[in-house]
């Protein structure tokens, strides 16, 4: 097996709409899914995804799925499946702004769908399916921070399921029990997975993906830093302002304006016995308290 090139397949994408209160049916083959317009919930191994546009997914045919939709959706689809990988992915797989990330290789699937006028050829299948797994695989590395560089990481399957459901939705009551629960693992099991797999324990998983998130709201756009906070599961501003100090060496709001004057944020994220990392996710937890209660 060639761990280094992941090899895919596909013979077909095309575009496809969705009626408002659209409830879909069962589908247990493989699936890539694009949000070209509306919100689309993706409900998949026990788990529901709300996608929105630009956000892209991938399921496994191990994995039965469905799609539905409150108000209607445009979708691209295909029938991308992995065949020789050489590390578990997530089942499924959530890319949050694929169109951001990979906008060149959203457009060409859009432009000429395989079902559609251009007509490619096999050849021409096989490119768009390295394309679209290459993107899709590159985003969930970085997204679960293990990069690009370097042998394959070989993911413990359990891992890659909880950090899948953590970066779909950062801003939910994480703690490392509702973490361990969702995985049907005792607190302990789980860690010594987490640390097994990734060299970490599963709070510091939990803050490095929701530093990440935060990242990519505060580059992405204006919404106030209070509001970032509650998206990535804080309870408070303040609260986020800290750990995001304690992370990246500067606040939120001066790193939106000067990104380049903080401290290298991957080797920041990966420090975590200088005393305040372990004060941040303290205070993470609790204020995932914070947002459970007011959402409740």
């Amino acid at each position: 097996m060639n761990q280094d090139r992941p090899s895919w397949e596909m013979t077909f994408a095309y575009s496809e709409q969705l009626a408002a209160g659209s409830a879909g049916e069962a589908v247990r083959s493989a699936s890539w899914l694009l949000v070209d317009d509306g919100t689309v919930v993706l409900t998949a191994a026990g788990q529901s995804h709300l996608l929105r546009a630009g956000d892209a997914a991938l399921v496994g045919a191990q994995v039965t799925h469905r799609l539905s939709t409150r108000d209607g959706g445009a979708l691209t689809r295909a029938d991308l499946r992995a065949v020789d990988v050489g590390y578990p992915l997530a089942n499924p797989l959530v890319v949050r702004d694929f169109v951001g990330r990979h906008g060149g290789v959203a457009e060409l699937v859009r432009r000429c769908p395989l079902a559609g006028p251009c007509r490619p050829t096999a050849l021409f299948a096989s490119g768009y399916a390295s394309l679209l797994g290459a993107a899709m695989t590159a985003s969930w590395l970085d997204d679960t921070g293990r990069g690009t560089e370097g042998p394959a990481p070989v993911l413990d399957p359990t891992v890659a399921q909880v950090l899948s459901a953590v970066i779909a939705d950062p801003g939910r009551a994480w703690s490392v029990e509702a973490m361990a629960e969702s995985a049907h693992l005792s607190r302990s099991a789980l860690g010594e997975r987490f640390r097994r797999s990734l060299g970490q324990s599963p709070s510091e998983a939990l803050r490095d993906v929701r530093m990440r998130a935060a990242r990519h709201l505060l580059a992405g756009g204006d919404r106030p830093v209070g509001q970032v906070a509650y998206a990535v599961g804080y309870g408070s501003a303040a609260a986020f302002s800290r750990a995001f100090t304690a992370t990246h060496g500067i606040g939120p709001q001066a790193w939106r304006e000067d990104p380049s004057a903080a401290r290298d944020p991957e080797r920041a994220e990966a420090r975590s016995g200088d005393g305040r990392g372990g004060r941040a996710d303290e205070e993470h937890q609790l204020d995932a308290v914070l947002v459970e209660d007011r959402a409740s």
